[in-house]
C-alpha cells in the first residue's frame, strides 16, 4: 500500500499549522479518528511492534498475583502512633529513607561484649610498640 496518502495529510497538517510541529500532531490525531484509512497508514509499519507490546503488556498483568490486604490495626488499645508523636516531639524526627540519620530513640547500654572488644583493642595498642621512621 502506498504511503502518499498519510504524506499528502500530514503535509495538510503542517501548512495549516504553519510548520508547528505540536498543532500539526495535534490535527493528525484528530483526523485519524474520522478517517481510518489515515490511521492504518500511519500505524502500519509500526503494527509489528504495536501488538507484540499489547500481548506482553497482557501478559504481564495476568501473571501478576492478587496484592494482599493489609492486616487490620487495632487502634483500641490507645498505643497508635505513639512512638510517631514522641519522636516529632522530640525535635528530630526520621525522615523517610533516612531513619538512620535520625537521633536515636533512647541511649542503651553496651554489651558485655562490645566492651571485652574494646579491652583487647586497648591491651593490644599497648602491646605493639609505634615503628621509628627510618633516616635516609
Amino acid at each position: 500500500m502506498s504511503r502518499k496518502y498519510s504524506e499528502g495529510r500530514i503535509k495538510q497538517a503542517l501548512k495549516n499549522s504553519r510548520g508547528n510541529h505540536l498543532k500539526a500532531q495535534q490535527q493528525i490525531i484528530a483526523w485519524t479518528f474520522e478517517d481510518h484509512k489515515f490511521l492504518y497508514e500511519l500505524v502500519q509499519p509500526h503494527l509489528k511492534g504495536i501488538t507484540a507490546h499489547a500481548i506482553s503488556y497482557v501478559e504481564r498483568h495476568m501473571s501478576e498475583p492478587e496484592p494482599i490486604p493489609a492486616p487490620e490495626v487495632d487502634i483500641a488499645d490507645n498505643t497508635f502512633g505513639r512512638e510517631l508523636l514522641q519522636a516529632i516531639a522530640d525535635g528530630n524526627p526520621a525522615r523517610f529513607g533516612q531513619e538512620n540519620a535520625a537521633a536515636p530513640v533512647g541511649r542503651t547500654h553496651a554489651s558485655q561484649q562490645h566492651i571485652n572488644a574494646l579491652r583487647a583493642i586497648a591491651a593490644k595498642s599497648k602491646q605493639t610498640p609505634k615503628p621509628k621512621p627510618s633516616k635516609k
